[in-house]
Protein backbone atom coordinates (compact mmCIF):
# COMPACT_ATOMS: atom_id res chain seq x y z
CA UNK A 1 0.00 0.00 0.00
CA UNK A 2 2.62 2.26 0.66
CA UNK A 3 4.27 1.50 -2.74
CA UNK A 4 1.30 2.30 -4.68
CA UNK A 5 0.86 5.93 -2.66
CA UNK A 6 4.19 6.55 -3.86
CA UNK A 7 3.95 6.04 -7.18
CA UNK A 8 0.38 7.76 -7.60
CA UNK A 9 2.00 10.31 -5.41
CA UNK A 10 4.54 10.83 -7.90
CA UNK A 11 2.87 10.52 -10.95
CA UNK A 12 0.12 12.99 -9.31
CA UNK A 13 2.95 15.25 -9.20
CA UNK A 14 4.42 14.86 -12.81
CA UNK A 15 1.11 15.13 -14.66
CA UNK A 16 -0.45 17.84 -12.46
CA UNK A 17 -3.57 15.70 -11.33
CA UNK A 18 -4.23 16.59 -8.43
CA UNK A 19 -6.92 13.41 -7.38
CA UNK A 20 -3.80 11.18 -7.59
CA UNK A 21 -1.68 12.99 -5.43
CA UNK A 22 -4.54 13.20 -2.89
CA UNK A 23 -5.46 9.52 -3.23
CA UNK A 24 -1.59 9.17 -3.19
CA UNK A 25 -1.04 10.90 0.23
CA UNK A 26 -4.49 9.28 2.00
CA UNK A 27 -2.98 5.71 0.91
CA UNK A 28 0.76 6.75 2.22
CA UNK A 29 -1.01 7.67 5.49
CA UNK A 30 -3.35 4.56 5.35
CA UNK A 31 0.05 2.28 5.07
CA UNK A 32 2.13 3.48 7.65
CA UNK A 33 -0.26 3.53 9.94
CA UNK A 34 -1.05 0.14 8.68
CA UNK A 35 3.03 -0.67 9.09
CA UNK A 36 3.32 1.22 12.28
CA UNK A 37 0.37 -1.07 13.96
CA UNK A 38 1.73 -4.65 12.77
CA UNK A 39 5.15 -3.58 13.83
CA UNK A 40 4.22 -3.45 17.92
CA UNK A 41 1.93 -6.63 17.45
CA UNK A 42 -1.39 -5.39 17.21
CA UNK A 43 -3.92 -7.18 15.32
CA UNK A 44 -5.93 -5.49 12.86
CA UNK A 45 -8.99 -6.68 11.58
CA UNK A 46 -8.53 -9.94 13.38
CA UNK A 47 -5.45 -10.74 11.73
CA UNK A 48 -2.11 -10.48 12.95
CA UNK A 49 0.26 -9.84 9.86
CA UNK A 50 -0.93 -7.90 6.19
CA UNK A 51 1.75 -10.04 3.75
Amino acid sequence: MIVLGLILLICGIIFGISILTTIGIILLIVGAALMLLGAIGRPIGGRAHYY
